[in-house]
């Protein structure tokens, strides 16, 4: 969810970082003496075997922790180890988490970014239908929500490559869980433009937005944003900033969005996740329901059948509905 991951993972990346084409076949061969195999260190504490390693000829997508390597799930462990070819958002943080999780990546290692997605994106679904087994993960979270992988996903769907999911660690659904608002409907926004202009007119388009709202900001423009939305959405509209999720200084502020915007003044460190609640459902206008029954009706259906259907989509009584229509065709009469 890093904002600036961009500009980190287009760096010059260590190791065997390189593209399928330029080096060996990816290593399907174990570790060296004495260093336990995928899933065998796991296998002892009741964890996953080899089973759970990837499957040849498939593409996988793992979610990474999102800020605490203690998250990280058996599965991605074992792929870590397992891997014939592992693409990575910055290969550097890849081999860290890895180092911090005692696992010892045997498969080759690439770089996979927004700069170069399209192009590498071929080369991992070539490598795929060669049988090897590819990972994929990006510096914390699930690929491809706000982070690179949506293009290789859609490229590999298009060339019959099979694609599956290791879950994990989402900032979106703890942000969302912990932030106290509704969450049986909700819409997730990534990251809100970064010019203002651009920033206040997509505001402006979630103003009438009725499910829960998730989004990513920087800590650099949280405050500008925050305080942009209780201009539009309005000062007393419920919201939550969450603050470096998982981590040792975990924050959780719920407060309305006015509220936000002043506490926000000095400014907000870490990485940032904003839970804003929807807006209140307008009042269901009888008369329109009432426009809507007369006009099924000229179509051929009973006005009371009809009154009853526009009702039901406007969520008014039937009755009421089918008197204003009344009224309406009465109306419409001495005209």
């Amino acid at each position: 969810m890093n904002d600036d991951a961009s500009s980190a993972a287009s760096a010059p990346a260590q190791g065997r970082d390189g593209a399928p084409g330029a080096a060996p076949a990816p290593s399907e061969q174990g570790p060296g003496p004495g260093v336990p195999r995928a899933g065998e260190a796991l296998r002892e504490s009741g964890g996953p075997g080899p089973a759970d390693c990837l499957r040849p000829g498939v593409i996988t997508l793992a979610a990474t922790p999102i800020g605490n390597a203690a998250d990280a799930s058996a599965r991605l462990r074992a792929a870590l180890g397992c891997a014939g070819l592992i693409a990575a958002e910055d290969t550097r943080r890849l081999r860290a988490l890895a180092q911090r999780l005692g696992v010892e990546i045997t498969g080759r290692v690439v770089s996979l970014h927004e700069h170069n997605e399209r192009r590498r994106a071929g080369e991992l679904i070539e490598a795929a239908r060669a049988g090897h087994r590819i990972l994929v993960v990006s510096d914390a979270g699930m690929p491809s929500v706000s982070d690179p992988g949506y293009r290789l996903v859609r490229a590999a769907v298009q060339a019959g490559v099979e694609v599956t999911a290791a879950p994990g660690p989402s900032a979106v659904l703890s942000a969302l869980a912990l932030s106290g608002l509704a969450s049986d409907r909700f819409c997730f926004e990534g990251f809100l433009p970064r010019r203002p202009g651009e920033r206040r007119r997509a505001i402006t388009a979630l103003s009438g937005e009725e499910r829960t709202m998730v989004l990513f900001e920087s800590p650099r423009r949280v405050h500008e944003t925050i305080t942009m939305m209780a201009e539009i959405l309005g000062q007393d509209r419920s919201a939550a900033l969450c603050r470096e999720l998982t981590k040792t200084h975990e924050e959780i502020r719920r407060a309305t969005l006015g509220e936000l915007a002043r506490s926000t003044e000095q400014g907000v460190l870490g990485e940032v996740v904003l839970v804003v609640a929807g807006a209140r459902p307008a009042a269901a206008d009888p008369r329109e329901a009432a426009r809507t029954a007369l006009s099924l009706a000229e179509q051929g259906m009973r006005l009371k059948d009809a009154a009853g259907q526009a009702a039901r989509s406007a969520g008014l009584r039937p009755n009421d509905v089918y008197r204003e229509a009344l009224a309406l065709r009465q109306e419409r009469a001495a005209q």
